[in-house]
């Protein structure tokens, strides 16, 4: 049995698709709240509030109605959040300084329901090769930095230079299904709805 409708309160194609992964069906509806780090809010208090801000915003923008699923994510250098480059001088900067080190990935998921609030946090950790010269501007060339949190994505052009990763691959990409997963599950959704069957 369903616990009914879901939204997703992100524009994210990789969170919808993530969430597709697991056949949960979804009703995509962003929501804006203000991103903006609080002085000397750590890594993990930030990406958890701005989850919990999507998720409540979204609870008060629908109405209460079915349940709303929200998510946020960091990468973290030496404590520095990485956001979305602005410009490629600024994705240049940002690989430049996860080249050839290891950094980490915080992502929170949010779950509001007429029971209250859930969350959960994913941190792993992603492992650079050096990059060698030239290669932050092709990879820039690509588009597909631009609206990556760090200016990179695991499961596209990126992934030639993550050397290691420990930790959940989904949580990188934007959404840890694990967590996820036992949200939901515990708000009463069910896993695989439009899974097709193999013959």
């Amino acid at each position: 049995m369903s616990a009914g409708l879901l939204y997703l309160a992100s524009a994210s194609p990789r969170r919808r698709a993530l969430l597709d992964q697991i056949g949960i069906p979804c009703t995509v509806r962003p929501v804006d709240v203000d991103e903006a780090r609080q002085p000397e809010e750590a890594p993990r208090d930030y990406v958890l509030r701005v989850a919990r801000s999507k998720a409540e915003a979204g609870w008060s923008r629908f109405g209460g109605e079915g349940a709303v699923l929200a998510a946020d994510t960091a990468v973290v250098v030496d404590g520095e959040i990485f956001g979305k480059p602005r410009d490629q001088s600024e994705c240049s900067m940002m690989l430049a300084r996860l080249s050839g080190r290891t950094h980490e990935v915080f992502t929170a998921v949010a779950l509001r329901t007429s029971a209250g609030l859930e969350h959960r946090l994913c941190i792993s950790q992603v492992t650079f090769r050096a990059l060698q010269p030239g290669e932050a501007e092709r990879y820039w060339n690509t588009g597909e930095p631009a609206d990556k949190a760090g200016g990179y994505a695991v499961q596209g052009h990126g992934a030639v230079f993550i050397a290691r990763l420990s930790g959940s691959y989904s949580g990188v990409m934007g959404l840890p299904l694990f967590e996820t997963a036992d949200l939901l599950q515990r708000a009463g959704f069910d896993l695989w709805m439009q899974t097709p069957r193999r013959s």
